[in-house]
């Protein structure tokens, strides 16, 4: 049977507390220096039965790994190689890239706008080859060695195993496509030396105190793994698109449906095994987390447009133009409803400085 951390007595709360600082410890020294798709929330292994206590909803953890060795995209899936004589000439859907169409880009000529978004594919892939092997593997590793602090079943460490050994292959084969991409097109793989939400994440953890400041880690794991990514369920329909793209972030989609539905039921235990006083500490900063994770990366974006000769204020006036405040807190918002809705079913807006941080945000 298991045995909820609402039972669990002050040597728990001070067993987890310890081990969330070991994690902030692990995690802000790095940082300081350096289909069954999502959109279908109702994946096999979703929850769909719940159990209640005083204070919160928790999904009953029903595990969608049982075939995990025939399934996964590690297991079965192909190395995706680019064609040769592939025949396109869009590496990401314009729509996601406003900078892409502004005048300014427009006017350097057909090739300008071409290679805006092909860059901005490279920012992608760089971002989830760092955003697993920084944020997401720590925290699955942690839980699969049983030393995250939390009581959770046997077979939620197994699973973690699997999600860890999935993120590494992603990080893997998204890192794989973007040599091939730059190779195929000629397009140079010019980024800045870390993705924003490198640093804005450490700033996060610093702020915090520091009792609490290793559960940033799982919050923003949990963030990362629940949100529903446009580019992850439109993308590998857009016949625009080479064939190569397509599988790997199809191969991408599968395999995160699962972890969705792990990390739906993780929140659920994590934040119950946290003290009164820390989740009213960690409540009102999971606005920033989504945020942090969501908000297009300015410096990427502002890094190729200097790359195509732009000075410094026509790279103001694109990213002015292109990423305007109202319409990126819209389609974050958007994107961050599974999320929202599950941190309202533990309980986690009942807090009124929590609520009004998610108000402030435009997330409810």
């Amino acid at each position: 049977m298991r045995t909820s951390p609402a039972t669990g007595l002050p040597d728990f709360r001070r067993r987890f507390t310890e081990a969330l600082g070991a994690r902030a410890n692990r995690n802000s020294s790095y940082l300081s220096e350096n289909t069954e798709t999502v959109s279908d929330i109702r994946t096999p292994g979703i929850v769909h039965g719940m159990t209640m206590s005083a204070h919160r909803v928790v999904p009953v953890y029903r595990s969608a790994f049982e075939r995990w060795e025939k399934r996964a995209g590690v297991r079965v899936k192909p190395r995706r190689e680019m064609a040769a004589d592939e025949p396109s000439d869009t590496y990401f859907p314009p729509e996601l890239v406003p900078a892409a169409g502004h005048p300014l880009v427009v006017a350097r000529g057909p090739a300008a706008p071409k290679r805006i978004l092909t860059s901005r594919l490279f920012q992608y892939l760089h971002f989830t080859t760092e955003l697993e092997a920084t944020a997401v593997i720590p925290v699955t590793i942690d839980i699969s060695l049983g030393r995250s602090g939390l009581h959770l079943p046997v077979r939620m460490l197994r699973d973690a195993f699997c999600i860890t050994t999935d993120e590494a292959w992603h990080a893997q084969f998204s890192n794989d496509l973007m040599e091939q991409v730059s190779e195929h097109t000629g397009v140079p793989i010019a980024l800045p030396a870390r993705p924003q939400f490198i640093d804005r994440l450490a700033k996060v953890r610093h702020d915090l105190d520091g009792e609490i400041r290793g559960s940033a880690s799982i919050a923003f794991s949990v963030v990362s793994e629940t949100l529903i990514s446009a580019i992850l369920s439109d993308l590998p329909k857009d016949p625009r698109l080479p064939r190569v793209v397509r599988s790997v972030v199809a191969d991408h989609a599968e395999d995160e449906g699962r972890h969705h539905a792990y990390f739906h039921c993780l929140l659920g235990e994590f934040w119950t095994a946290l003290s009164t006083a820390q989740r009213r500490e960690l409540g009102p900063v999971f606005p920033d987390l989504i945020r942090i994770f969501l908000e297009p990366d300015y410096r990427a974006v502002s890094y190729a447009l200097f790359e195509l000769g732009l000075t410094d204020d026509e790279v103001a006036e694109v990213m002015h133009d292109s990423y305007p405040a109202e319409s990126v807190t819209r389609d974050i918002a958007a994107a961050a409803g599974a999320t929202v809705r599950y941190l309202g079913d533990v309980g986690a807006l009942d807090d009124p400085k929590t609520l009004d941080a998610f108000h402030r945000a435009g997330l409810v």
